[in-house]
């Protein structure tokens, strides 16, 4: 792999002339090859560098492209001479190799703000701190009835490969405020902000305004031609609004009060208006359910009302859509008794989504690696719907101290296997068996998609 001769290769980017310019990509995973493949097709010389062992499917795709690269280790002689360094999201600023890149003043980008670079697309990003998957896949259901369009980002296939393998005429990108950090130009025509809570502090130092700063990112370059969707309803939105301005134009929604422009629920029909172009949508039908998707909801249609969608399209997109794998996906309903996988929801905010839709008596399965959680907002719909607990999780000493005596049954085990057979055991007919965790997976599961998947497949194997 040491064997690379370049010369006299010139090409164009947006970035500026040069070169044969060095990319070096920290991070083997989706986004890392994808960005890989991008660059080597605009004439970058790549090498990919991953601390881990970069699965199988990456390795084969960086060999047939005869990509540079190294697992296992960084060789900072072969990523500190770099032009330009696009950072995996999952790496922390913290790192000692991280902050050497940035002493000795290497550009650091993240893969959306590497892609946005090669495409004239319509960009659609979303950020939040819940909501955002099954936001941006409406949008992208909704759009793709009508338009070119492709869904990535945070989900699905990388931005950059897509960018190089068809650069559809609009993009709708899921976007972490770990890849806000390293934009630098990234400019959305349509900004989408769901909601903000305490998330991932530990990335922020623990400080909620820096956690809240880098969500609002997604605005920084817009301008007075683009567009920003937001839930009026948040305060930490709204407080932020009223102490920053944005060139942006606003459109908020929200499900208690009248906006002029943006939308609004007026007994059980969404109100969109936009420059004095009015469409209502009845929600009666709407395929997701619970208060939280009305505001997905919202947004998603205030997109597809923006991008001149016909009120029918939208009505009929919103009636059919299926929702997300792993967010409230009603997986089967066994004996009268209805399991739903809501794997996704790794904070509390978005179990306090979940137990808000739970309409009949719920047998709750949570746990997993806690983020400094605080449960106080979710007793309500405890004392109110939950009749059982089943802790999954290495540590549950927090879970038994918050709920132990709000609930006649809490159980605690480190087996899905087990936590669905004592689910199947405590619950009755019309019940609930719900897995909405409110905390990360790495200690018992390899991801949020793996705990919902053996969650899935212990309801099968009932």
């Amino acid at each position: 792999m040491d064997c690379w001769h370049f010369v006299g290769y010139y090409f164009y980017s947006d970035i500026e002339d040069t070169i044969m310019k060095r990319l070096v990509i920290l991070g083997g995973g989706e986004s890392g090859v994808g960005t890989a493949l991008l660059a080597k097709a605009k004439g970058y010389q790549v090498f990919v560098s991953d601390k881990g062992e970069i699965k199988k499917q990456y390795k084969d795709v960086l060999l047939n492209n005869e990509i540079e690269f190294e697992d296992k280790q960084h060789t900072e002689s072969k990523i500190l001479n770099a032009d330009i360094i696009m950072k995996s999201p999952g790496i922390p600023d913290k790192v000692a190799l991280v902050k050497q890149i940035r002493k000795v003043g290497i550009k650091v980008v993240s893969e959306i703000e590497f892609a946005s670079y090669y495409t004239d697309a319509t960009l659609i990003g979303i950020t939040g701190s819940n909501g955002k998957t099954t936001t941006a896949t409406l949008i992208h259901h909704l759009l793709k009835q009508v338009l070119d369009v492709g869904l990535a980002g945070n989900i699905g296939d990388s931005f950059a490969k897509q960018i190089l393998e068809k650069n559809h005429e609009n993009y709708v990108l899921e976007i972490s405020s770990f890849q806000l950090d390293d934009i630098i130009d990234f400019k959305p025509k349509i900004a989408i902000l769901t909601n903000i809570t305490p998330d991932h502090l530990d990335r922020y130092d623990y400080k909620f305004e820096n956690y809240i700063a880098s969500k609002f990112r997604i605005v920084e370059n817009q301008t007075a031609e683009d567009y920003f969707i937001y839930d009026a309803d948040d305060e930490v939105i709204l407080d932020w609004l009223k102490s920053n301005s944005i060139k942006s134009k606003a459109l908020p929604f929200s499900l208690t009060n009248v906006v002029d422009e943006g939308a609004y629920l007026d007994n059980n029909k969404i109100i969109i208006t936009i420059d004095n172009n009015q469409i209502i949508m009845p929600t009666e039908n709407i395929a997701l359910e619970g208060k939280h998707n009305i505001k997905n909801a919202m947004a998603a249609s205030t997109v597809a009302h923006l991008l001149r969608i016909r009120k029918q399209t939208i009505r009929e997109s919103l009636e059919n859509f299926q929702g997300v794998e792993h967010r409230l996906e009603h997986v089967l309903k066994i004996n009268k008794v209805q399991y739903i996988n809501d794997s996704k929801a790794t904070n509390v905010n978005a179990t306090y989504f979940a137990l808000e839709s739970m309409d009949a008596p719920t047998v709750w399965i949570v746990g997993g690696v806690d983020k400094g959680n605080n449960y106080n907002e979710l007793f309500p719909f405890i004392n109110e719907k939950v009749k059982a607990i089943i802790c999954l999780g290495v540590d549950n000493a927090k879970l038994f101290e918050a709920f132990g005596n709000m609930v006649d049954v809490i159980i605690e085990t480190q087996y899905m296997s087990e936590a669905v057979k004592i689910a199947y055991k405590v619950s009755e007919a019309g019940d609930n068996v719900l897995l909405s965790p409110a905390c990360a997976s790495f200690d018992l599961f390899e991801n949020y998609e793996d705990r919902g998947r053996q969650f899935k497949n212990a309801v099968r194997n009932l």
